[in-house]
């Protein structure tokens, strides 16, 4: 369960345990006392980010994960995606203004533990975006590793007024490692930007690392999400759209495959500089400072 950007509730224990979570399963346990538990987290959850967007004069997004689901193949299938169904109809059943609170439901394909079945897939939880009218997330790493995230945007953007994603970089399974400009990054900015969808699409990134400076992670990260977006969005999409449209496949891909050689690096810096915040040799040796001043200094 995540509530604003926390991390995960994760039954193997790898982030978060609580007893009543044990059994792998939360929102669609068969066992009515843990059910009840967890819609009433769902329901304070909510309470609480609504009572945060207001304060802070825009609106909080309150994404729901579970880890529900079987190692092994169930045999109830339904039941277990009926009870998810009907507790997320009693969590969200107050209203709050969207000025306030957007929530989001998070689809997953296959987790460690869970190997065999999911109860919130991505069918569930596409189908219950749409009926209920919260909003889609799709995390990078909730998916098959060869299945491209990117090509998933423009069609949840048809029939969604408003998307969520989990910005972050599986390596084997959903290993969420620290976010680089990788192709999957480009691809996904790309379609954002042709959607001409930004302002719809709400990105979160989700990664961790332990083993890295946590301030030199966390900025490495958000620059390579947002590295991403600029590459995208100097792209010659009129151009590009015209060979397309005349049928000049060869002339739209190596206009495509010429971007990758252009001098992106310079402008990367001349933001940084407009926006007066460190250059990215700058950003390294402000981290190595910090690490050496403040982290090595702590328990």
């Amino acid at each position: 369960m995540e509530s604003i950007s926390g991390d995960p509730l994760d039954f193997n224990g790898s982030y978060f345990s609580h007893p009543l979570a044990d059994s792998g399963f939360t929102l669609s346990s068969k066992d009515e006392k843990i059910r009840r538990f967890w819609v009433e987290h769902t329901k304070r959850c909510r309470a609480i980010a609504a009572e945060m967007g207001e304060k802070q004069g825009s609106p909080s997004i309150l994404n729901t994960w579970i880890p529900d689901g079987h190692k092994d193949y169930p045999v109830d299938r339904l039941g277990y995606r009926s009870n998810l169904k009907n507790s997320l109809d009693e969590s969200f059943g107050k209203s709050y203004s969207k000025e306030f609170l957007k929530d989001a439901v998070e689809t997953k394909l296959f987790g460690i533990g869970s190997e065999a079945y999911v109860v919130g897939s991505h069918e569930f939880y596409l189908s219950y975006a749409k009926e209920s009218g919260v909003m889609p997330c799709l995390d990078l790493g909730h998916f098959h590793p060869t299945e491209l995230i990117a090509d998933k945007i423009s069609s949840v953007l048809l029939f969604f007024p408003e998307l969520l994603l989990h910005v972050s970089r599986p390596m084997r399974w959903d290993s969420d490692h620290v976010v680089v400009l990788n192709d999957d990054i480009r691809m996904l900015m790309q379609e954002i930007v042709r959607s001409e969808r930004v302002g719809d699409v709400h990105i979160g990134l989700d990664f961790f690392d332990a083993t890295l400076n946590r301030i030199g992670a966390w900025t490495l990260g958000a620059r390579s999400a947002l590295k991403g977006l600029l590459l995208a969005l100097l792209e010659p999409r009129t151009e590009l759209l015209k060979r397309e449209i005349e049928g000049d496949f060869y002339g739209r891909l190596a206009l495509m495959e010429l971007g990758h050689t252009m001098p992106f690096g310079a402008v990367w810096d001349y933001y940084c500089q407009k926006m007066q915040v460190p250059t990215e040799v700058e950003a390294m040796a402000m981290a190595a400072e910090y690490q050496k001043n403040v982290l090595t200094k702590r328990n």
